[in-house]
């Protein structure tokens, strides 16, 4: 059975994401860092009368960064806004591709991934033979929470 995901790069890797945890796709502007917070964390950002957390996705995930957005000014960087635990969060990602149904795929217990990717993971699709793996929200933000503490 068919799901609609967004697909996105981040750090020039592919990934999909359920577009039932995709609140709105958004550019964001200025980001207010905020003292003491993880490395994986840009700041806060507003957001449509609403505050949320800018999220380096790459550094969430453990990667190397591809490019690196504005940070406290500067230019707009596009973002994923997602609601976790009953907080946005918005997942700077370096491009979003397109939208379209495809069939998720469990993880087979052969995949080797790193912690943070396998916390992260909820599974795969394949978009035209190349496998992409689907980004969960709540799990890039559990695993990366886990790693800096």
């Amino acid at each position: 059975m068919s799901e609609l995901f967004l697909l996105a790069q981040v750090a020039g890797r592919g990934v999909a994401i359920a577009a039932s945890q995709v609140d709105s796709v958004v550019d964001i502007g200025e980001v207010t860092a905020i003292p003491c917070a993880a490395p994986w964390v840009r700041g806060l950002a507003a957001l449509r009368s609403r505050v949320v957390t800018v999220v380096d996705t790459a550094a969430a995930l453990g990667l190397p960064l591809a490019r690196r957005g504005s940070s406290g000014g500067g230019g707009a960087a596009r973002a994923v806004i997602s609601l976790v635990d009953g907080h946005y969060y918005a997942l700077l990602m370096d491009e979003l591709e397109d939208v379209g149904p495809f069939e998720r795929r469990s993880m087979s217990s052969g995949v080797a991934l790193t912690d943070r990717w396998e916390r992260a993971a909820g599974g795969w699709v394949e978009r035209d033979g190349e496998p992409l793996l689907v980004l969960d929200p709540a799990g890039l933000l559990g695993g990366a929470m886990d790693a800096a503490a």
